[in-house]
């Protein structure tokens, strides 16, 4: 049996730098624990375990119909008033 221990959406990841931002995708993933006792961290396209089980059905179950936000695809698109970042003259 495996049990899901924790679930996580898609998202960006911001970090604000000296010129500008950088932003970084993190796929959405579930954190399970297998039944030889191995706790693994699961995506879309990593769904085997070391035991050689495959989690993939559950992987699906867990992540199918997760419709994000448009803020959470595209978070440049509200950062706000930006006029003070960028190269210097």
């Amino acid at each position: 049996m495996i049990t899901v221990v924790e679930r996580n959406a898609g998202r960006y990841e911001v970090q604000e730098l000296e010129f500008g931002m950088v932003y970084s995708w993190r796929p959405e993933h579930v954190v399970v624990e297998c039944e030889c006792g191995a706790r693994l961290t699961l995506t879309a396209s990593a769904t085997a375990c070391e035991c050689g089980a495959d989690h993939k059905a559950v992987v699906r179950e867990e992540l199918s119909d997760r419709r994000l936000e448009d803020q959470t695809l595209h978070p440049w698109r509200y950062a706000g008033d930006r006029e003070d970042v960028g190269l210097p003259f």
